[in-house]
């Protein structure tokens, strides 16, 4: 009996403890339920605000509806339908996304110009930073003058010698690469020349619709299409061989420090190889690399160091100095020539045109570190080259064509210099007159290379081709008598200092001060 009160009693107590604990600590004070009723009560407060927002909205959208309602009920004396208050709430959505829309354009107009301005900005500061001791101090004004406002970089140099007449912006010029864009088929038409891909007498179809073109047209319209299928033909390995033949991937070796060697592809397979032959993907070169590959071109095969005479002394002692011969024969060389004339002519280059001499280039255009790419290297006179200009510059404005004209300002400027008595114009380079301007694929009156056409793009039929004739001129202008055509003109560092090519087609020279005409090809059947 004692025993059986004793347990009564235990579990009475021991009732009466765990009654006092639970109100002393609750469940809810134990972590784990703490934890879930704080993301319950999270989970609540999130929609209490979603549903808040969206009956603000509602509010917002109604008063607005009653507003419209309001003002087109005294208009139509009537209430607005259902349908009615629909369209209304359909169009006040629709202007107030355009609204949105508009804010979300300046704003990105305003941090593109904030862009440019910061280009513009380190551009600047570097030429001030630049050293420009042993430079022509009249081609460094001029290409400054040239460049104005324009981020962006010049180098100017003698094509025969490698002597460095002036690089503005030696930083981006030496120590910055920038992808070649369409400059790049100019590594490609020779590699297509070399390995037997390219006929220059004949036309290469690049589309579907049975349009085809020749390398001079798709140099001077930088037809993507084209040069994809040549160096689909060529290949991978080959075309870097060429590249790095010509200069990219390797330092020029000019007397500056800190000189980038630039960037090639380590490798690439189907598709890739196609756009790489016609855009550049994953090149990097320098301004001063394309300086040396156009000189290349202009001087007959010779891979020249590039020079900058610093010292009295260094500038008497100077000597050009090769830093290998191109396996590429001269005439091979040659070949490229007329595309990148009719480029300045007629083509993607116009704004680099000169009428007193005649220059061969090539524009590129694409994005590329970060902006915007316009690129454009050159030589001129073509019969006797005298400087070689490069120029690249960046921003959201920035093209193949922009960079043209800025050589073409330098070119302009130092005419009274490096000009001739009897200055040819070589403008016998024209497209055919039959061709479609609208059917040729261009880099430049197109959206640039990361729009342009690929393999299936654009082209332009040609039923005939442009030939050329280099001429010797009397000094006296006497008429020029037609002599037997070359398919392509040679040019030797031997040629007479006054020549000029004329067109087969009508075998009249250019006068000498006669204003170009308009060149541009037409399409078939259409009205001058």
């Amino acid at each position: 009996m004692i025993d059986l009160f004793a347990s009564f009693k235990t579990s009475r107590f021991a009732l009466l403890f765990l009654i006092s604990a639970a109100l002393l600590f609750p469940i809810s004070a134990f972590p784990s339920h703490r934890h879930t009723a704080a993301k319950k009560s999270e989970k609540k407060n999130i929609k209490n605000a979603r549903n808040a927002r969206s009956a603000r909205v509602e509010r917002k959208s109604s008063r607005e509806l009653a507003r419209d309602s309001r003002a087109v009920k005294g208009q139509r004396g009537r209430a607005l339908s259902r349908r009615e208050r629909a369209a209304e709430l359909a169009r006040i959505r629709r202007e107030e996304a355009a609204r949105r829309a508009e804010i979300a354009r300046e704003q990105a107009i305003a941090r593109q110009r904030a862009a440019d301005q910061a280009l513009r900005d380190e551009s600047a500061a570097n030429i001030l930073k630049d050293d420009p001791t042993g430079e022509d101090a009249e081609v460094r004004k001029i290409a400054i003058e040239a460049l104005g406002n324009h981020a962006g970089s010049v180098v100017v140099m003698e094509p025969k010698t490698g002597r460095v007449l002036a690089v503005i912006n030696q930083d981006w010029a030496l120590r910055k690469g920038y992808k070649p864009c369409s400059t790049i088929k100019l590594v490609t038409g020779l590699a297509g020349l070399s390995e037997k891909i390219i006929d220059p007498n004949q036309t290469l179809n690049v589309t579907a619709a049975n349009y085809a073109l020749d390398l001079s047209d798709s140099l001077a319209y930088s037809n993507n299409g084209y040069f994809q299928h040549v160096g689909g033909d060529v290949g991978f390995d080959k075309l870097v061989t060429y590249a790095r033949q010509l200069g990219l991937g390797d330092k020029t070796g000019i007397n500056h420090a800190n000189e980038f060697s630039g960037r090639v592809p380590a490798f690439k397979s189907g598709y890739a190889v196609n756009h790489m032959s016609s855009h550049g993907d994953d090149f990097e070169v320098t301004p001063i690399q394309l300086g040396v590959l156009v000189s290349a071109i202009a001087n007959g095969g010779k891979l020249l160091v590039p020079h900058l005479p610093r010292t009295p002394e260094d500038n008497l002692n100077f000597k050009p100095e090769v830093k290998r011969d191109l396996s590429i024969p001269n005439e091979t060389l040659a070949r490229m020539v007329p595309g990148m004339i009719g480029a300045v002519n007629y083509g993607t280059a116009r704004l680099a045109y000169d009428p007193t001499e005649t220059i061969a280039g090539k524009t590129g255009t694409c994005i590329g570190q970060g902006s915007w790419l316009g690129l454009f290297t050159s030589f001129a006179p073509v019969h006797d080259p005298q400087l070689a200009v490069v120029v690249v510059t960046r921003g959201s404005g920035e093209r193949g064509k922009v960079a043209a004209g800025i050589a073409g300002h330098i070119y302009r400027g130092l005419d009274p210099r490096y000009g001739r008595t009897f200055t040819p114009q070589l403008a016998n380079t024209v497209p055919d007159p039959k061709a479609d301007l609208k059917a040729v694929g261009s880099d430049e009156d197109e959206e640039g290379d990361s729009q342009g056409t690929d393999v299936a793009g654009n082209g332009s039929r040609r039923n005939g081709t442009v030939k050329t004739v280099i001429m010797p001129v009397s000094p006296k202008g006497p008429k020029a008598s037609k002599i037997p055509v070359s398919k392509t003109p040679v040019l030797k560092e031997s040629a007479p200092d006054d020549i000029r090519i004329i067109n087969e087609t009508n075998g009249n020279p250019p006068l000498q001060n006669e204003q170009p005409i308009d060149q541009r090809p037409r399409t078939v059947g259409a009205k001058p």
